[in-house]
């Protein structure tokens, strides 16, 4: 599946963000480049191996463009850890967001 977000943060601290938190889920990375990552390991049960690679991209202006893909099949384990994700990355941007329901 394929994720995308946009973010206020730099590409610096996405990565670092992102290398702090797919290391808790027990991924590994594979490749490294300076607004790109490949992790690699096992998410969940039953165990499958799981790959993704997460880039973050500066994008006219202000804002940064993270992409995630990954090698699994409908919304797994590892695509809600993505959201996750990017939800740690909004709030690492904006600390007072309150989540509210809208229904």
């Amino acid at each position: 599946m394929r994720h995308f977000f946009r973010t206020h943060l730099m590409p610096a601290e996405v990565m670092q963000s992102a290398d702090a938190f797919f290391a808790t889920l027990g991924l590994a990375t594979v490749a490294s480049a300076p607004r790109a990552r490949t992790y690699q390991g096992v998410v969940g049960t039953p165990e499958v191996p799981s790959r993704m690679k997460l880039t973050a991209k500066p994008e006219g202006g202000h804002y940064t463009f993270v992409e995630v893909q990954t090698d699994q099949m409908g919304e797994s384990r590892l695509d809600r850890n993505v959201k996750k994700f990017f939800v740690q990355l909004h709030r690492q941007d904006d600390p007072r967001h309150q989540l509210e329901g809208s229904y």
